[in-house]
């Protein structure tokens, strides 16, 4: 992956020296992030299910998944008393200078001038989200963020939350990309968060809320989750394929490691791994044929359009 000539985002507030969150790592929590990699903590869980990669830390450690927190669970058990700006720290914002925030910083500059320019063509303006980068926790407008709940996006204050640890996991855990080819797949993760602020901003996320609310089930509730989810990995492929078709960044190889890492993060393949059997009620990101469709169908045309998951008659 190319990414040298990427436009840096200077949309990031890094916590990463600040000391975590404020309230200490075991404060805050009643709000729900509203979308990205959720996995199971304890009893509990935290963060909410996709570009892919959350579920797994969880599932690798060996968490039950039948413990994980469906989707509806965490979009509607928003606690208003959350609801409220993120509480400026001691963050350092603007541009990164270490290695790994300047690869972010590209990566979500990239994100920002490629969807500026998709919601220009329909006669829409795209207000871009902010990044925070954070070490161990911190605490957002969606309660509190830890390494383990991996990449989210909180729609309560329109921040994508990241510890840059996590990228490691895909490496040294998962094994879904090796050495340079990790960056696409790290990039994959951004461009799925960012997929969720698109849905945010366009309404998508509100009305699946409310019909997650209205769900008779968690069962179903989990359903309607899994297409948030597949429709942010669609969108991540739109983004690679339109910022491909003007800075050519894409390099052999990448595209696949990025589909290597979306199949190692299936809900069936992660389900089966953990605990030998699969249960598709439970699911909240899809399985890895799923998500592996849906980016390459975002990838391939390049069409918001083509990433309708909801009207799917077949996922």
């Amino acid at each position: 992956m190319r990414w040298d000539d990427f436009r840096r985002s200077d949309n990031i507030d890094d916590d990463r020296d600040s000391g975590g969150g404020v309230g200490g790592p075991f404060g805050g929590g009643g709000g729900m992030p509203g979308g990205g990699f959720g996995i199971p903590v304890g009893g509990g869980g935290l963060g909410i299910g996709t570009i892919i990669v959350l579920g797994i830390i969880g599932y690798a450690l060996g968490i039950d998944p039948a413990v994980l927190i469906g989707g509806a669970e965490m979009v509607t058990n928003h606690n208003p008393r959350y609801e409220q700006p993120y509480a400026e720290r001691r963050s350092t914002r603007g541009t990164p200078t270490d290695a790994a925030g300047q690869f972010v910083a590209a990566v979500l500059g990239n994100t920002e001038d490629t969807w500026g320019e998709i919601f220009q063509q329909s006669g829409q303006t795209y207000r871009a989200p902010r990044l925070v980068l954070f070490n161990g926790y911190d605490q957002g407008a969606c309660g509190m963020a830890q390494s383990a709940t991996g990449p989210f996006y909180c729609p309560n204050d329109q921040r994508i939350y990241i510890d840059t640890s996590f990228f490691k996991e895909i490496e040294q855990r998962f094994h879904g990309c090796s050495g340079k080819a990790c960056e696409f797949s790290r990039a994959y993760v951004i461009a799925h968060e960012v997929g969720h602020h698109v849905q945010n901003l366009t309404g998508v996320l509100p009305r699946a809320s409310q019909a997650q609310r209205a769900a008779g089930s968690k069962a179903a509730a989990n359903r309607i989750q899994v297409r948030i989810e597949l429709q942010a990995d669609c969108y991540a492929g739109v983004w690679a394929n339109r910022s491909n078709a003007k800075w050519k960044f894409i390099e052999p190889g990448d595209v696949e490691a990025a589909l290597q890492t979306a199949a190692a993060i299936g809900d069936d393949r992660l389900q089966k791994q953990a605990r030998g059997t699969v249960v598709p009620d439970s699911f909240t990101h899809g399985t890895s044929e799923q998500r592996q469709r849906w980016f390459s169908a975002g990838f391939k045309s390049g069409k918001v359009s083509d990433c309708n998951t909801f009207n799917a008659a077949s996922l």
